[in-house]
Parts: C-alpha cells; sequence; structure tokens
C-alpha cells in the first residue's frame, strides 16, 4: 500500500485563508525503517511525535473559515516539516528527553529518502494550494502543558508571528479582551525558524500570516476542538478585517 504523505481537506473552498497543521499526525510510514523508529507505543502518542488535537482544530476551522487544510501525514520524529531542510533538528534524535532509535544512525542517503518521499511532497503540496489564491496564511499548532523538568506553561494559546505582525497584533488584542489566561506573544515558542513552514510559504513570498499554538488538552477531543474553532474564528476574521486584507 502507498504511503500518502499529505492530505488537503476541502481543496475547493475559495475563502480568504490557507491552513496548515505540520505535525498532524504520529505516522510512520512503512518505507521509514519498516514502520516503527523504536519507541513505545506510549512515547508515540506524546506531544513529542504529533501535535495532540491539532488536526481537528484545523479542520473545523477550515470549516467555519471556508479554507482548506493541508495536513502532513508523518510523525515529526520522521522529518519535522517546520524545519527548513538543512536544519540540525530536521530529524530529530532527541525530543523532551527521548532518544529516537531509528534516528540515531542515519545514512545520508536515508535523509534524503525521507526529504524526497515526505517533506518535499507536503511543501509542494501547500505551495500548489496557495498558488492561486490572494490569501493569508494560517498555521495551526499545539503545545504540551509542561515539558519535562520545565516549569508549567501559563498559557492557553500562543500567538507567533515574525515581522509581519498585521494578523497578529490585532488578534491578540482581541483574544486578550476573550480569555481569563495570558495570550502568548511569541510564546512558548519564537514565531520564526530561518527555513520553517511559514518561512518558506509566508515570509519570503510576502504572505500575511500568523502561528497558533492551542495547549493540548484544551483540544484532545472533538469538543474542545469545536468550541477553540468558533472562539478562533471569530477573532481571526476581525482581525483580518481590522488588517484591511
Amino acid at each position: 500500500m502507498t504511503h500518502t504523505p499529505f492530505f488537503i481537506d476541502g481543496a475547493a473552498r475559495s475563502g480568504a485563508w490557507v491552513i496548515t497543521c505540520d505535525h498532524a499526525t504520529n505516522t510512520v510510514p512503512p518505507h521509514v525503517n519498516g514502520g516503527t523508529l523504536g519507541l513505545p507505543e506510549d512515547e508515540m502518542e506524546r506531544h513529542i511525535a504529533i501535535d495532540i488535537g491539532a488536526l481537528g482544530l484545523a479542520h473545523a476551522l477550515g470549516a467555519l473559515l471556508n479554507a482548506p487544510v493541508v495536513s502532513a501525514n508523518f510523525s515529526r520524529l520522521v522529518i519535522d516539516p517546520n524545519r527548513g531542510a538543512d536544519d540540525p533538528t530536521l530529524i530529530p534524535q532527541l525530543y523532551d528527553g527521548t532518544i529516537i532509535p531509528g534516528n540515531r544512525v542515519l545514512p545520508e542517503v536515508e535523509r534524503q529518502r525521507r526529504i524526497d518521499m515526505l517533506y518535499d511532497p507536503y511543501h509542494d503540496a501547500i505551495a500548489r494550494t496557495a498558488s492561486t489564491r490572494d490569501i493569508a496564511f494560517l498555521a495551526v499548532h499545539s503545545f504540551t502543558p509542561q515539558l519535562k523538568k520545565r516549569p508549567p506553561r501559563p498559557w492557553e494559546i500562543g500567538v507567533l508571528s515574525a515581522r509581519d505582525r498585521r494578523i497578529a497584533d490585532p488578534l491578540i488584542a482581541g483574544l486578550q479582551g476573550a480569555l481569563t489566561s495570558p495570550v502568548g506573544d511569541n510564546a512558548p515558542y519564537a514565531g520564526f525558524f530561518p527555513g520553517d513552514a511559514m518561512s518558506q510559504h509566508a515570509h519570503i513570498p510576502g504572505r500575511p500570516n500568523v502561528i497558533l499554538e492551542i495547549r493540548q488538552d484544551l483540544i484532545a477531543d472533538a469538543r474542545g476542538q469545536q468550541h477553540w474553532a468558533a472562539l478562533l474564528a471569530t477573532h481571526l476574521e476581525a482581525a483580518r478585517t481590522d488588517a484591511n486584507l
């Protein structure tokens, strides 16, 4: 059976956004080390392998915003599509204290094969989806409430951006008025890594963009995903209008 490296939900939708979900699944394709990275199942269910709840939230937002959703169908532990192809963490050997056995000794030919069969097709699908649209980019991620041996994170949501703050600034302002918890501004992660997915598809082409990071326990089930999608869709559209996009 041939592995599909990406999915596009709602390809014919014509709204003002394109939504991406880089860490949508924990799939290890059969052509990668026989379909396993040598980790037990409970590790593959953790945030190290998948952005828990992010795909369901992305699909719910896609329906509300009339936007196509492009999602990667491989675990970030196989190869991380939200890194530049020359980034040393493109194929992680260690993540949040867990050693990845299937990546410890990785010949260059295998690294390139993962790029050719997974990374490049996913990014090509995003580029094709955006090529005929005058749109804003939205990337959907989730984060763990606490990394190992680190303090708990105080945010329910983070809004990430680089220099283009056209959407981020009004979105943060709107969410701060709607939530009782603090809204992370480029937290819990920075809004830019050289060569990352948003850099490739939005920063360099000059498209308006924003990245959402939602705490994973809040969107782990369909009810949470629908709740946050409804809230976020309203504020995303308000931010886009405020930015005259």
